[in-house]
């Protein structure tokens, strides 16, 4: 664990300051007072959902976050760590700098703008997760899964990152593509195909112009029927990425409306795909039919066409929106649907291309200081495409065949950590939100927020998943950047994918810390083999929320990764068939802990217990000894080291220094080389903190 203190963290955060990329107007709006009242000072709430980049692709390198510098990422069965992905074809593939792929391959520095898209489809993202493992990136997406961007790569990216709030441990909602991952944005689920109850929706097949529609109901509905203020806006190319557009009543408004154009479509999205193809005389033909069409409709039908189908000219999103602003028109939920180019998709649009979407976005709203004030822009991504993310996701417990979180015995997700940065007064100052958050987080945000509830959403999500409160800090306001704006888009060129670099090395992130979140857990594990010769394990969380907990098997405890989530204590019996035994836990906010040792070893029946000292945010050991012998137990420290004799039958308690709240300890025993506990986490005392 790495050594915290306040002038490792303001240093880092002085560098980034230097030179920002954000609008003149975000600078002034943020020097005004933020408004009191906690979640009733939010007035609307927009999304801005990006496409296909993973948090390790686009942040592994920030600072501060849980990237490339995790002190504790997966050990892989190999014994390699989960960053040195298994290459079918031999060795293993690192990270690599996609500016020095680009460098390696002889090609101009702003090549690294467009990249190729990977595969990103259900069956291929289960077999990168590879039943928990983690380590079947190379072989389902290509080595150049691997790569990942730098600050200078994408800086207004990192400047967003810097002035707002990330959070490092936002996943999307299931292994796959776009439309079933924004099916639990708009709906929190993704159910099945129109007709079957077996077939579930995770491809994206609701884009053949064919396709009958979804027919379970979506929010921008119960918004509706609740009287909410909404709006879905888009140009004519939206990339296919409006899910609501493929649920059956907005599908029979749009039949209704292509009824009264001649020429035959099947969708209005058919329709708008075929607008720029046209000559400006047959577009103007087509449009003046469409809008009879549209005359024909009912007021409610007309409500549905208007808030989620209505699509604007080309280049009109942003200035439709500055227009609803100025206008004081800004509905209570906006949801922005860029257009291919603007999309952030790697195989569609560039990195820099979309930093002037989000730059002109935060524009709109920090020149109008009211709306500024008043306002929650959420920025994050649909999926990761095929780009490699360390981190394994939260899964539900079992293998149902079948289930609200299971499809053909494998369960729907989470898939892997995709970026969301959380705009707004209140999320100012650079900070890292490390809860667990999935799509439909952003749903029990609103939830929180209008009142209006989802009942798509399972049981399991609503347990695992946060609902975003945590980003935000209603009491204080952060520090004012320095502006610029990002660079213009370089000409286009085919699209390219990044081969490893021959030499290899791990990645290395900024230096320094960021200040940190505070976190709805207290996670703690401790285990001792029992009198039958199993291990006993207790995991605990004495937190508001409950925690997921990962258990990896190192010695054949148990056929794959188990997943638990608790709240309070929970026991775990693990059954052992050798003598020896390992089973590392994984826990919220790089939590970690190790067991390891021998059933016959003298240190056998040791159990290491943590008691929280929240007061004075520090912990302390309780080391009891259930054998017959008394023993002799080390623990250490990188900065500090014990020595205690605990005698068969007692305990002994030891107070242990932390350091910005973290602590990382090792128990070994004298004489019994097989026994070890290492015991990594944070003590959370409901204020904010560092990150690790």
């Amino acid at each position: 664990m790495p050594e915290l203190s306040r002038r490792t963290l303001l240093g880092a955060t002085g560098a980034a300051a230097a030179t920002t990329l954000l609008p003149p107007s975000v600078h002034a709006a943020m020097a005004e007072p933020m408004r009191r009242g906690g979640l009733d000072a939010i007035e609307h709430v927009i999304v801005l959902m990006q496409e296909n980049r993973s948090f390790d692709h686009y942040y592994g390198s920030l600072r501060g976050v849980r990237g490339f510098s995790d002190p504790r990422p997966l050990e892989l069965p190999s014994g390699r760590s989960v960053f040195e992905q298994p290459n079918p074809a031999g060795g293993t593939v690192l990270p690599f700098s996609v500016r020095k792929a680009a460098e390696l391959a002889g090609r101009n520095a702003d090549d690294i703008q467009y990249l190729g898209d990977l595969d990103h489809s259900w069956n291929g993202s289960g077999k990168a997760w590879a039943r928990g493992w983690n380590n079947g990136w190379i072989a389902a997406k290509t080595p150049a899964t691997m790569t990942y961007y730098e600050r200078r790569d994408i800086a207004l990216q990192y400047e967003l990152a810097d002035t707002f709030t990330i959070c490092d441990a936002y996943h999307c909602s299931i292994f796959g593509s776009t439309n079933p991952n924004r099916n639990f944005l708009w709906t929190g689920t993704t159910g099945f195909e129109p007709g079957s109850t077996t077939n579930r929706a995770v491809t994206n097949a609701a884009y053949s112009y064919d396709h009958k529609g979804y027919d379970w109901t979506t929010y921008p509905e119960r918004l509706e029927a609740a009287g909410v203020p909404w709006q879905i806006y888009q140009e004519w190319d939206n990339f296919t990425d409006n899910a609501v557009e493929y649920f059956v009543p907005f599908k029979k408004v749009g039949t209704k409306i292509l009824a009264s154009v001649e020429e035959k479509f099947r969708t209005t999205e058919e329709f708008y795909d075929a607008l720029p193809k046209k000559t400006a005389e047959e577009r103007a033909k087509l449009l003046a039919q469409f809008d009879a069409g549209v005359a024909k409709l009912t007021p409610a039908e007309r409500n549905l066409f208007e808030k989620a189908m209505y699509r604007s000219e080309p280049e009109t999103l942003v200035t439709r929106l500055k227009a609803d602003i100025q206008a004081r028109r800004l509905p209570a939920v906006s949801w922005l649907v860029p257009s291919a180019k603007d999309s952030e998709h790697p195989g569609a649009s560039t990195p820099v291309g979309s930093a002037n979407l989000i730059y002109r976005v935060l524009d709109a709203l920090a020149s109008d200081r009211e709306t500024w004030s008043k306002t929650v822009l959420l920025i994050n991504f649909d999926e990761n495409d095929g780009y490699f993310d360390h981190v394994p996701p939260p899964m539900p417990p079992g293998n149902a065949a079948n289930d609200a979180d299971h499809f053909n015995g494998q369960p729907l997700g989470f898939g892997p950590r995709v970026p969301m940065t959380v705009v707004s007064p209140w999320s100012i100052g650079g900070h890292v939100d490390s809860t667990v958050y999935d799509h439909t987080s952003v749903l029990r945000f609103l939830e929180r927020w209008t009142g209006i509830a989802e009942p798509n959403i399972s049981k399991w999500r609503r347990t695992v998943a946060g609902d975003l409160t945590g980003a935000f800090d209603f009491s204080r306001a952060g520090r004012q950047p320095r502006v610029n704006r990002p660079g213009p888009v370089p000409a286009p060129i085919s699209r390219w994918r990044p081969s490893a670099p021959a030499e290899q090395s791990l990645p290395v992130a900024e230096p320094g810390n960021r200040p940190s979140r505070p976190l709805p857990y207290q996670v703690s594990v401790s285990g001792a083999v029992d009198k039958s010769g199993n291990l006993a394990l207790s995991l605990a969380n004495s937190g508001s929320s409950s925690a997921h907990f990962a258990l990896y098997p190192y010695k054949g405890e148990f056929a794959e990764p188990a997943h638990r989530d608790v709240r309070g204590e929970a026991p775990e019996l693990v059954k052992l068939a050798g003598d020896e035994y390992r089973v590392v836990v994984q826990g919220p906010n790089r939590s970690w802990w190790e067991l390891r040792g021998s059933r016959s070893g003298a240190a056998a029946g040791v159990d290491v217990r943590t008691r929280f000292l929240t007061w004075r945010s520090g912990v302390e050991f309780k080391l009891s000894n259930s054998g017959t012998s008394a023993l002799t137990l080390r623990l250490s420290s990188s900065r500090f080291t014990r020595v205690v004799r605990v005698g068969a039958g007692r305990s002994v308690t030891v107070d242990w220094p932390v350091s910005g709240g973290w602590y990382d300890v090792r128990v070994t025993a004298d004489g019994d080389p097989s026994f070890l506990r290492t015991l990594t986490a944070r003590v959370e005392n409901g204020r904010p903190g560092v990150s690790c």
